[in-house]
């Protein structure tokens, strides 16, 4: 416990060097929600884990210490983080309104458009867990939009994460889990539609965030340069 809270501490240090205190405050706290929804998720399934790793101007990480039983346990694991972390920015959005506050719609945003990043179905991307239950062709597609996105953001632990991909996505063709992948089609539905709405959600708060910043106009795109992502 003590070193997870020194971790968290200098991580917000290390942020408020550029944002300053408050943003970087909010924008940790964001961070931590999104892996509590892994966590909540995990703890569910019985699948053991380690306490979340925060790796300052990257995020954070959760470690498994265990297999999802199949592709579908898998992607509940994989949306769990994006759909809490949601539900953070999305307070942030409500204090904006209450609050009138380019502060908190900054924080909003960029909870929008990190969440979003993150649903990419490139493995090891929550998208990409995601994307194991739904269908494996979708990581193929998740690729190929990674590799146009890099043209864009010049993002250094994108084109990490593309390499990874890469590698585990051929694995999953290639020399696939025994019965893995074997879900009814309905779950397989139910996932794929889950996911397209959240990622459409996501797409319209940002943008209308987007539309309500004054100062912090450029805030959510600056970090995804930076290469703030986390899964």
């Amino acid at each position: 416990v003590l070193l997870f809270n020194a971790i968290f501490a200098f991580l917000i240090w290390v942020y408020s060097l550029r944002f300053g205190w408050v943003f970087s405050l909010g924008f940790v706290l964001l961070i931590f929600v999104h892996e509590l929804g892994h966590a909540l998720v995990l703890k569910r399934e019985g699948i053991p884990f380690k306490a979340p790793v925060f790796i300052p101007f990257v995020g954070a990480v959760i470690a498994m210490r265990g297999m999802p039983r199949n592709a579908w346990v898998e992607a509940k694991v994989g949306i769990g983080g994006p759909l809490l972390g949601s539900m953070g920015a999305l307070c942030c959005l409500l204090l904006a309104f209450y609050l009138d506050s380019d502060l908190f719609y900054a924080l909003a945003s960029t909870g929008f458009v990190i969440n979003l990043f993150n649903l990419l179905p490139i493995s090891p991307m929550d998208g990409g867990r995601i994307a194991s239950g739904v269908s494996r062709w979708l990581l193929i597609l998740g690729l190929a939009l990674g590799i146009l996105l890099l043209f864009y953001v010049h993002s250094g632990l994108l084109f990490i994460m593309l390499i990874m991909g890469f590698f585990q996505t051929f694995r999953s063709f290639k020399h696939p889990l025994p019965g893995y992948y074997d879900i009814p089609l309905a779950k397989k539905w139910l996932m794929g539609c889950s996911y397209l709405s959240l990622v459409a959600i996501l797409f319209y708060l940002y943008a209308f965030t987007q539309k309500e910043l004054m100062p912090f106009e450029e805030v959510g795109m600056a970090l995804i340069c930076s290469g703030a992502l986390f899964s």
